[in-house]
Formats: structure tokens, sequence, C-alpha cells
């Protein structure tokens, strides 16, 4: 019996491991097609992220020419604004070039007059001039081209304003050309 008890056990267990191999091999596969699944989804990410990408940086070089066009724009627009404020000035500036008699006293006021046009319309757009006798060597709106002993003057102090210096705001637009005291 003994024998036929390990018979039917060994019937039994070659029945059994059969099967587990058939049940192991659809795991298997199962798991195969989870990663291919899976690896498919990465890939079709990566292509999303990749197009992504590259339309980011298509609209980005888009951005920054439009807006390089813009600031050319509105620089032109600024100009055209000035130079419209000058026409006048320069068309006062023509009719005293043709008047004959230049000692005048008419000629001296129209130059007079031109002067106070043009000392207007740097007020109006916010221009100022640097440098007066007496205001203390700033390297950032002063061109020091002379320098000058003087007892009444302390050290660094501007002593001549031979060009005058303009700035809008806190820029600086030209230097002022001065001689300073040592």
């Amino acid at each position: 019996m003994e024998d036929n008890n390990k018979t039917a056990a060994e019937n039994i267990q070659e029945k059994a491991e059969p099967e587990t191999e058939t049940a192991e091999k659809p795991v298997k596969e199962k798991k195969k097609s989870k990663k291919d699944t899976e690896l498919e989804n990465l890939r079709a990410e990566l292509e999303s992220k990749n197009d992504l990408l590259l339309r980011t940086a298509a609209e980005f070089d888009n951005f920054k020419k439009r807006t390089e066009r813009e600031r050319l724009s509105v620089a032109e627009f600024a100009k055209a604004a000035v130079i419209k404020e000058l026409l006048p000035i320069l068309d006062n500036i023509d009719r005293a070039a043709v008047l004959e008699d230049k000692q005048s006293a008419e000629y001296i006021k129209g130059i007079e007059l031109i002067v106070k046009q043009l000392q207007g319309l740097s007020g109006a757009l916010g221009i100022k001039e640097i440098a007066n006798v007496g205001d203390t060597f700033d390297p950032n709106c002063h061109e020091a081209v002379m320098h000058i002993e003087d007892e009444n003057l302390s050290e660094n102090v501007v002593a001549q304003v031979l060009q005058k210096g303009y700035k809008i705001g806190e820029t600086v637009i030209r230097p002022a050309m001065v001689s300073v005291a040592n």
C-alpha cells in the first residue's frame, strides 16, 4: 500500500507541478506586458514633455523677438515726439539765419527767445543741467579736464564749467566738462 500511496502522491505532485508551471507562465506574461505598458507610457510622456519643451523654447524665442521689435518701436516713437517738439525751434533758427542784420535788437531778441524755447523744452522733457561752480566734484556726472589751485575753493570742488552736462532723472546724458580745484 505504501507503494500505491507513493505512486498516488507522486501522481498528485506531478499533476500539480505542470499546473503550477502553466499558472506561473501567464503571471510572468502579465508582468511582462505590464512592464511593456509602463515603458510605452513613459515613452509617450517623454515625447509629450519633449514636445512641450520645444514649443516653450520656440515661444520664448518669439517673445524675445517681439519684445525687441516693441522696444525699437517705443524708442522710435520717443525720438519722433522729441523731434516734433524741436521743429518749431528749428524753424525759428532758420528764420534768424536768413536775417541780414545780425546786429539789430530784433535779431538778438529772437535768439534769446529761441534759447528760452529750448530751455522750456528741456524742462518739459525733464532734462536737468549738471555742474555749477562750487558743486562737489562727482566723477559720475563730471569730467575733469583741468585742475587748478584756488585758495578760495576747497578741495574737489568745481571751479569752472567748461561745457554743460545734462541728465534725465538719474541717467547722465552728457557729463559736464569742468575744472576742479585742488
